[in-house]
């Protein structure tokens, strides 16, 4: 495999597009703002304005998808009826990796495809998802997954942190930050695309993956710590019981046989304290 191109050169799909053309990949990289063309090729990603609708797919050049992998890194947008419009924008997807015959697929999909059940959930639990992006990725993770004219992986990423996303922001402008014993399942950006190399060099397709930190500490204790850190009001949480999840990755530790660089969140604050 030398060719790979990333539907999505955004916060994950650009510094991972940055990593793989220093392995040596030809890289092509899309985006649906024109004005950010120039930093992909400045940076050596070859640049594709592409963009995703429910009815036709705008791309000037399919060159695109003359590749040996695409990443699929495009979360559902937060507007009505997404349930419906984002799996729609994954058939025409589809249509353009069966007309180019792209062998092999990696969706980005999300831990919000689990329901809250207070306790753990597995790659082999039932999708129930309560919020409309979640049902949206399950329908896109069922198009892509049992398409017989690609090979599809996904990987299930809980909430992303790293770069220049703080934390302690999440919860700032919230009067009332909810329950505080609810545990969190976050990942930071370097262990997301350490492990979208180790797929890669492995060349591991057709598996499903839960992709979070292995410890889980409570929101008060996490928010609370990064709030600190950042000179942030603390935020207020509450005291009731909620339902909650705890999203395990074992099957992708072992298979993979991965090593989080931030087995906890909390690894992440402290780097931070460190460093400020």
């Amino acid at each position: 495999m030398k060719r790979i191109s990333i539907l999505g050169c955004g916060w994950l799909g650009f510094p991972l597009a940055e990593q793989l053309l220093a392995r040596g990949f030809q890289v092509k990289g899309s985006v649906t703002n024109r004005q950010k063309l120039k930093k992909l090729a400045a940076a050596g990603i070859q640049p594709f304005r592409l963009v995703l609708d429910a009815d036709k797919v705008q791309l000037k050049e399919p060159d695109f998808f003359d590749t040996d992998l695409v990443i699929v890194a495009i979360p559902p947008r937060r507007v009505d009826f997404i349930e419906t419009i984002f799996p729609a924008q994954i058939k025409q997807l589809v249509k353009y990796l069966e007309q180019y015959r792209v062998p092999k697929v990696l969706f980005i999909s999300s831990t919000s495809v689990y329901n809250e059940l207070d306790g753990r959930v597995t790659e082999e639990d039932v999708l129930l998802p309560e919020k409309s992006s979640g049902k949206a990725l399950v329908l896109a993770e069922f198009l892509l997954t049992q398409n017989p004219n690609f090979k599809t992986t996904v990987l299930r990423f809980g909430g992303l942190i790293g770069a220049d996303r703080n934390p302690a922001r999440f919860l700032s402008r919230q009067k009332k930050a909810g329950s505080g014993a609810k545990p969190v399942n976050l990942i930071h950006q370097d262990d997301c695309i350490q492990i979208i190399l180790k797929l890669i060099d492995d060349e591991v397709w057709g598996e499903t993956f839960n992709a979070c930190s292995p410890q889980h500490p409570s929101r008060q204790e996490f928010y609370e710590k990064a709030s600190e850190i950042s000179g942030l009001p603390l935020p207020q949480f509450s005291e009731e019981r909620t339902s909650y999840k705890i999203v395990d990755s074992s099957k992708l530790i072992q298979q993979l046989n991965y090593q989080f660089k931030f087995a906890s969140p909390l690894d992440y604050l402290r780097l931070i304290a460190q460093e400020s």
